[in-house]
């Protein structure tokens, strides 16, 4: 036997770990890299993940896309290091301990210890590597986890600050006070594009509160905000320079606000009594009174006056802006423009200090109503709102974001925003629009970014600042860090390094490091250069080998991973750190949510490796939208149509092939490139064709394109060619032409496995090795890549074929709609095309249409009018805006054409009619053709093609359609009866006259389609069949 039997119930999700065993034991990763380890190199980055948590769609999805290419590309010939690597310090990481430790601020982390905190943070970082690698090899992605890097690591760290120093002498890095997004709960500062993820829907109170205008009696500028806790540091009021401002007096009280807002707060705004009206310049330099005392005397600073800017709106409140300089960068802004001093009353946790003694210690947002009550009470509180919109929260912990003014350390992206977008334009983004779009946007509208974190497990930032007269140091490498301080060094978190002093060169006094440590983007944006510990080892190998070919992650990179490997890559190199990134969107829950666990709105992914395999999972992520930033509705019947319409057509294909050829003693010593059957040279073509696209597509990063192409041939293989080859199969004589069928269907299946490894890694690579040569590699993830040779391309055929097969599908359309199976015969096929090359393919087609579609003749017109009538009318809905009172008229000019003009209008020309004096063009969409067939003759038109089916049944095509609905019978319940395909039988049946008269005339079709040796009429034939709507009663028996 060539070829181990297939198992009919094939479980592919068992096959996958039985295949997974063999990929262990025979080391086939490792011998993918040891065959191209001395070719070009194609360059892969693998951002690094957190192993605090567990890995779910959103990581299989780009891991996937991450296992595709770089196996494509090792079968291309190419050497694709795939180190793992770990992302071990930040925020993620330090959460987690707080809540193991029971630490609910940084006052308790310190009094904890940072040493103790540090190492709690180092020995629990990696919890879940286990489960990660588990997930990652049953997903059949191939990565290298043994030299895997990680971010805590002494080597890695170095080269952070390495990074940092490069920077730092470029001018790149300096210290400044802005305001930024801040984590009260996290106690640091975020860059933007970490606020970016974090968006949620909240609720804020919005209130509308009165401040009283100094040297006017019962004078009030009415002003609107969504912060309360920040009206204690008010400095100003914001007026817009073309906004019309209104006084009105209200029940004694004059208050002032902008006439289009009026109705947000009156019902009648005409009834209400307005006293005068101003422009937003002539409130500009009016005084009115703090609402709180805390900062009473900072008038004497300009505080406490109404300004002009360029942030106020009437969209909503009031028309009038409040102004805390120390709270909010447009605030920030126009407090600097103006001169207005700038207050930050908080701590690092966001409470109030003993400047804003009332509230001192208590949460800002907590404070929130205890102002407002304030307020009430004072009779400055004028409305009080709930407004709903989208808040920023830390990504991390979920607390909301405020912003404030705080000290930090910046990249200044200015200084190297042309080069970025230098950068941008070498890269090929995919899907493209991202590009120009969401990224190009997102660099050209980039701040400074900020990238020191006030917390403590991370990289630190590697300067010293001398305590006396603030001279700084930025110190670039270990072996710096020992010679300047005399110490042996062997790690640098902040717990080993923060004790150690330097010398001042300017003053002689003593430098200590700066408290902050570096933002976690900025240590996984250095990954191309802190992986291979650059500049210090590795410099020819990095330096040769850069930037990357390719990498891959989620939408949400484009403000992180992409966005600071670019920000690195050109302010080191000017360069792009990367050529080609693939881009994918958001898996959610099939109702449209986000996947939760508490909701339990998705099934787990073990759940579906368990029941479906990783192939199918895969394939069902890779073609959707979501490999091009789109987003996908997950859906565990999408995996189950892909087991449905891909692995089982591919699976009973190659268990055709197997069957027969096991029971013919055929193996592929027996093959032959000699081949006279066009159904041959067509599979043969066809596989040529499937090569040239595929590769072109997963060249390309198409992997739509390159499954689309996959699907399409597994179905003309299946429904097609074994459909139309089966006899061939069956048949007893060893022929050469049987020799021609096995050696066609054995490349095309040896192809298809190769073609489609990197994709669907586990069935491709099973049925390959089942199939394959002694010769052949041992796994087809050693094979080279295939490629198209055109020499055996037959184009000619393929056209004919595709021709063909599109009649056939119309033709079957056809019977579906006139209620006729395809085992009854028909007498007539019309085809239907003034396309003279087309009529040339189908002619040359004309016994495949015959048998597909069990007719007796093929009738090729080119004029359609010989089977239908056509038809116009006049297209009221268009024609009638043109048409006017000449309508009537023109419509029944219209009704009366005939072939001719519906002919000429579905070429594109112009009919051209008169109505009096009046003469009108009409072109197709003036006009309404309509078909009616001829009787008895159905008909369908799609494109150029028009077919018709003459439905009329005859005595004789009756009896035919008779004897092929009895064979189908009789070869179903061979198979409920578990027969081998080769299995002789005799066949009794009990049926009605004009039945039996059926099958007697068809007798030895019968026989030679079932196998059966005897047909014979039998009363006590038991098992029940319906032939031609009629019940009857069938059996058989295997013949020895």
């Amino acid at each position: 036997m060539a070829f181990k039997d297939v198992d009919k119930q094939v479980n592919f999700s068992k096959l996958e770990e039985e295949v997974l065993k063999i990929w262990k034991k025979n080391r086939y990763f490792e011998k993918s890299l040891e065959k191209t380890r001395n070719n070009e190199q194609y360059v892969f980055y693998d951002g690094p993940p957190f192993a605090t948590g567990l890995p779910h769609y959103g990581h299989i999805l780009p891991g996937t896309i991450k296992d595709i290419v770089p196996r494509y590309q090792t079968m291309k010939g190419k050497y694709v290091e795939r180190r793992w690597g770990w992302d071990c310090h930040g925020l993620p990481v330090e959460n987690l301990i707080e809540k193991d430790l029971n630490l609910n601020s940084k006052k308790e982390i310190l009094e904890y210890g940072i040493d103790k905190f540090n190492e709690a943070c180092r020995a629990s970082v990696l919890r879940y590597t286990n489960e990660w690698e588990k997930t990652i090899d049953r997903m059949g992605r191939w990565v290298d986890f043994k030299n895997s890097y990680r971010t805590m690591d002494l080597d890695y760290m170095e080269s952070i600050w390495n990074v940092f120093k490069s920077l730092w002498e470029k001018g790149l890095i300096y210290e400044g006070h802005k305001i930024l997004p801040y984590c009260p709960r996290c106690a640091t500062p975020l860059s933007n594009f970490e606020t970016n993820q974090g968006y949620k829907d909240v609720q804020d109170p919005a209130i509308t509160v009165a401040f009283k205008i100094k040297g006017e009696e019962n004078c009030y500028i009415l002003a609107w905000t969504t912060t309360p806790w920040t009206l204690p540091s008010n400095m100003g009021l914001e007026v817009g320079e073309d906004i019309t401002y209104v006084k009105i007096e209200d029940e004694g009280q004059n208050y002032i606000l902008a006439e289009a807002l009026l109705s947000k707060y009156y019902k009648n705004p005409d009834l209400v009594n307005i006293l005068k009206r101003y422009t937003g310049k002539e409130l500009v330099g009016m005084r009115y009174e703090p609402l709180f005392p805390y900062f009473k005397d900072e008038e004497k600073n300009g505080a406490f006056r109404i300004t002009l800017g360029h942030h106020v709106s009437t969209e909503s409140g009031t028309g009038i802006v409040h102004i805390a300089p120390g709270f909010g960068e447009d605030d920030a802004e126009i407090g600097k423009k103006e001169g207005l001093p700038t207050k930050c009353p908080i701590d690092d946790e966001a409470k109030f200090t003993e400047e804003i003694y009332d509230y001192k210690g208590i949460g800002v947002k907590k404070a929130d109503k205890e102002i407002m009550k304030r307020l009430k009470d004072e009779k400055k509180l004028i409305k009080h709102e709930t407004y709903q919109h989208s808040y920023p929260h830390c990504w991390r912990c979920d607390e909301p974001l405020i912003y404030k003014a705080v000290s930090s350390w910046f990249v200044d992206i200015q200084a190297i925003k042309q080069d970025m977008i230098d950068a941008n334009s070498k890269i090929n983004w995919v899907p493209a629009h991202i590009k120009d779009g969401r990224f190009g946007k997102w660099i050209e509208q980039a701040r400074d970014w900020a990238i020191s974190r006030n917390r403590y497990w991370g990289c630190p930032i590697p300067v010293w600042k001398c305590e006396e007269c603030g001279e700084t140091l930025c110190v670039g490498s270990v072996e710096e860090l020992e010679k300047l301080s005399g110490a042996k060094i062997n790690d640098i978190h902040i717990h080993f390094v923060d004790p150690i002093k330097l010398k001042c060169k300017k003053c002689g006094s003593s430098m200590s490091r700066i408290e902050e440590v570096l933002d976690c983007w900025f240590e996984s944006g250095a990954m191309p250069y802190a992986q291979n510990h650059y500049p210090f080892e590795n410099k020819e190998k990095f330096e040769s080998t850069y930037p990357a070919d390719f990498i891959a992650e989620g939408l949400d990179q484009t403000r992180g991973w992409f966005y600071t490997l670019v920000v690195l890559g050109a302010g080191l190199f000017k360069k792009n750190a990367f050529k080609n990134v693939v881009v994918n969107g958001l898996v959610l829950a099939e109702d449209g949510r986000k996947m939760s666990k508490r909701l339990k709105n998705y099934p787990e992914v073990d759940y579906i490796f368990d029941k479906y395999g990783a192939d199918a999972l895969r394939l069902y992520l890779m073609n959707s939208a979501a490999v091009k930033a789109g987003e996908l509705l997950f859906s565990e019947n999408g995996v189950s149509e892909v087991v449905r319409n891909f692995h089982l057509p591919l699976w009973n294909s190659y268990s055709f092939f197997v069957t027969y050829a096991n029971i013919d003693k055929w193996t592929p010593k027996n093959k032959t490139d000699n081949f006279q059957n066009p159904l041959d040279i067509w599979l043969n073509s066809s596989v040529e064709k499937l090569s040239s696209e595929v590769d072109a597509a997963l060249s390309e990063y198409d992997f739509q394109k390159a499954i689309k192409f996959l699907y399409k041939f597994i179905d003309g293989l299946t429904n097609w060619y074994i459909r139309r080859s089966r006899r061939r199969f069956w048949k007893s004589e060893d022929d050469s032409d049987k020799n021609e069928a096995y050696s066609a269907l054995y490349n095309a299946l040896m192809k298809f496995t190769i073609l489609s490894a990197p994709i669907a890694p586990f069935l491709s690579d099973y049925i390959y090795s089942n199939l394959k040569s002694e010769e052949a590699p041992e796994s087809v993830h050693l094979c080279d890549y295939p490629e198209e040779n055109p020499a055996i391309r037959d184009k000619e055929l393929e056209a004919e074929m595709d021709i063909v097969q599109i009649a056939v599908e119309m033709g079957r359309s056809l019977r579906s709609k006139i209620g006729i199976n395809l085992r009854k015969p028909l007498n007539s096929l019309y085809c239907i095309t003034k396309n003279e090359n087309d009529i040339r393919l189908l002619s040359k087609m004309e016994s495949i249409l015959k048998e597909e579609l069990n007719v007796k003749n093929v009738v090729f017109e080119q004029e359609e009018e010989k089977l239908v009538t056509l038809t116009c009318k006049a297209n009221f809905r268009v024609l009638g805006k043109k048409a006017g009172k000449d309508m009537k008229t023109l419509a029944d000019i219209i009704s009366k054409f005939g072939a001719k003009e519906a002919r000429d209008l579905e070429d594109g020309k112009d009919v051209k009619v008169k109505v009096g004096e009046v003469e009108y063009s009409l072109a197709i969409e003036d006009v309404l053709v309509e078909r009616k067939e001829k009787e008895g003759l159905t008909i369908l038109n799609e494109g150029s093609l028009t077919v018709a089916l003459d439905s009329t049944l005859t005595k004789e095509l009756v009896e035919e359609g008779i004897a092929r609905e009895f064979i189908r019978h009789i070869q179903n319940l061979r198979k409920d009866k578990n027969l081998h395909v080769a299995d002789r039988i005799k066949i009794t049946y009990n049926a009605p006259e004009h039945i039996c008269a059926a099958i007697t005339s068809w007798d030895k079709t019968v026989k030679d389609e079932t196998l059966a040796l005897d047909i014979s009429i039998d009363g006590a034939a038991k098992f029940d069949a319906n032939v031609d709507e009629v019940d009857i009663k069938i059996d058989l028996e295997k013949v020895s």
